[in-house]
């Protein structure tokens, strides 16, 4: 089992070693070590908690309420949530950071700590650095039972959160409402079965049905929506003769569709149709990270408007929107960040951003595929074991392809004639996650099988 620090948060599988796995000591530790990091901030002392439905997380919301409060922080717990709600919440409330507990796309035996500022943002790998050199040297008091902490329990952030979705300038409502659409949505048993229909039902959408949307954690199938997990959803879509269908992850930050005909949109096509429905009636720059497919950097370019690509992660995404005042961005695995709103991955978000560009453009959901640029991605990854020395492996890529143009500022990726290949280690998995894209699923299959190859041949 595992326990990852990076600027993704805290994440490990439940049960176990302490120190090698998320138990309750280390929750309590790292719960401990943010609250005096935000504490010392001088930005306040209250503190926005929420989590996704996965089975453990009661459990951890506990103790990471209680570690706060004895810190003398008031918590405001928002329960069931999602990330972007608690995002939202942070800012809303004035608060000094927030806390989100979610594992995000892992599977049920893993949670994580995911760490805002006072923006509702993720904090950055300086911060992270601080955080993790607290809880290593344990630095931190707590408050006598005079001084000790509250907490307020609070469930209308969700409505808070569609309200101000429905308020945005681009979500069209009326043209959404006029469409009649009928809609199937798979939240893996978690909160977006909860957020999802609550939005599409806000928006008009009267015919909605729902599998997958009891928000117990027992997840119905791998939670990361990629295609191969989504057959039941494709299925649905097709029987029930549905204009489009919806999946979110657990923590409903990351969003993937289903065309009326069963065929997959494309989660890195989620971000392309949303920008270009921004980019048509407010234009200006685009982000999106160095594993991003290239569609969105041409219909930026196509638009006369500016691209930057930034490294892994959505700290890192945001840091580069901020400097190019960028009006859309996100990541290739369907998290869409509209600035409009807040800087964050918010899938909800974009289903109404989606669906206003869907509705408006009097087309179905697989005509819209066919207006963009068509590149296929093969996302691969490679176990680790403690032996590997990945930089090696790396350096080693970098000396073999010398030639080829190659950019370094995560990880290593490399250009073959507008083809791409992008390794780097995870943040989240003990894994190098490997993508590669071209016109073709045989060519970016090709791309990447010799990759991987390679990375063979070097560890022998």
């Amino acid at each position: 089992m595992s326990l990852i620090t990076s600027i993704s948060g805290i994440r490990g599988t439940i049960g176990g070693v302490a120190g090698s796995n998320l138990t309750p000591p280390d929750i309590i530790r790292f719960t401990a070590a943010f609250g005096t990091f935000i504490l010392n901030q001088g930005q306040g002392k209250r503190m926005v908690v929420g989590r996704d439905a996965r089975i453990s997380g009661s459990m951890v919301n506990a103790l990471v309420v209680n570690t706060l409060t004895a810190l003398g922080m008031e918590v405001i717990d928002l329960g069931l949530s999602t990330t972007p709600t608690v995002e939202i919440a942070v800012e809303a409330e004035q608060a000094a950071g927030g806390i989100i507990i979610t594992a995000s796309h892992n599977p049920k035996q893993w949670n994580a700590l995911k760490l805002l500022n006072h923006k509702g943002e993720f904090i950055s790998g300086k911060e992270g650095e601080q955080v993790l050199n607290l809880a290593e040297s344990g630095d931190f008091s707590f408050a006598p039972v005079d001084a000790l902490g509250s907490v307020e329990m609070r469930h209308d952030y969700l409505r808070k959160h569609i309200d101000m979705i429905l308020a945005l300038p681009l979500v069209n409502v009326e043209a959404i409402k006029s469409k009649n659409y009928r809609i199937v949505v798979d939240a893996v048993n978690s909160t977006g079965g909860t957020a999802v229909p609550a939005l599409l039902q806000a928006l008009g959408v009267k015919d909605v049905i729902e599998i997958n949307c009891k928000p117990d954690g027992h997840f119905a199938h791998n939670p990361e929506p990629l295609p191969e997990h989504l057959t039941e959803l494709s299925a649905r879509v097709k029987t029930d003769k549905a204009h489009l269908g919806i999946v979110v992850d657990p923590d409903v930050d990351r969003l993937a569709l289903v065309c009326e005909d069963a065929e997959m949109f494309g989660e890195e096509y989620t971000l392309v149709a949303v920008a270009d429905y921004v980019l048509r009636h407010t234009p200006g720059n685009t982000v999106s990270n160095l594993s991003s497919t290239r569609a969105l950097r041409d219909i930026t370019e196509k638009a006369g408007l500016k691209y930057f690509a930034s490294a892994v992660g959505e700290v890192n995404v945001v840091e580069k929107m901020k400097e190019n005042n960028a009006v859309i961005g996100g990541e290739g695995n369907g998290g869409i960040i509209y600035p409009e709103l807040h800087y964050g991955r918010d899938a909800l978000v974009g289903i109404a951003l989606f669906l206003s560009h869907l509705a408006t453009s009097g087309m179905s959901a697989s005509a819209l595929r066919r207006t963009y640029p068509n590149y296929v991605i093969s996302k691969n990854k490679v176990e680790l074991t403690p032996d590997i020395n990945v930089d090696e492996i790396l350096m080693k890529l970098r000396d073999k392809y010398k030639k080829q143009p190659i950019n370094t500022i995560d990880g290593v990726r490399i250009e073959f004639d507008g083809d791409w290949v992008h390794l780097r280690k995870s943040n989240t998995e003990p894994i190098i996650r490997i993508y590669a894209e071209s016109a073709t699923d045989v060519t970016s299959g090709n791309l990447a099988r010799k990759i991987i190859k390679d990375i063979g041949d070097f560890i022998g």
